[in-house]
């Protein structure tokens, strides 16, 4: 273990969490790839499972390419045995380009708390659970 590396499994899972959110917020969708298992599970807010790092990256170019966002005040929770782990915090949005199945993107602004639950394997992600309330979204971006 290197004096870089966090001493336990919560500690190394909650690092990995930072870093995920770090590279999201960079907009660096590589470094957010890196970080997780070639399997990774993606649950979708009330849509879709996606499995993959290649739908993970589809994901993130969509997101890019409609939203612009930047997360922050977050809650990062890790069990113990670091397999498990969960962040709260809020995001701060701009609607940019129209999105499948959602209604016009007018560059319509937005604040909310979001959350996810993750599981990890051998200190990268398999699973990213996302939740917000959709209903919540579509109500400010019909406000704007």
């Amino acid at each position: 273990m290197s004096a870089q590396e966090p001493a336990t499994p919560q500690a190394r899972a909650l690092a990995t969490l930072r870093a995920y959110y770090e590279a999201l917020n960079r907009h660096d969708p590589s470094g957010v790839v890196a970080l997780l298992t070639d399997d990774v599970v993606h649950d979708l807010n009330q849509g879709p499972r996606e499995v993959g790092k290649a739908a993970f990256r589809e994901f993130l170019q969509r997101m890019e390419f409609c939203y612009r966002e930047r997360l922050h005040d977050f809650v990062l929770l890790a069990s113990q045995d670091g397999l498990r782990a969960a962040a709260e915090y809020v995001v701060d949005g701009e609607y940019v380009a129209d999105d499948i199945g959602m209604p016009p993107a007018q560059n319509q602004k937005y604040r909310m708390p979001g959350a996810a639950f993750f599981a990890l394997r051998e200190g990268r992600i398999c699973r990213v659970s996302d939740h917000y309330n959709l209903q919540e979204w579509f109500s400010q971006v019909a406000q704007a």
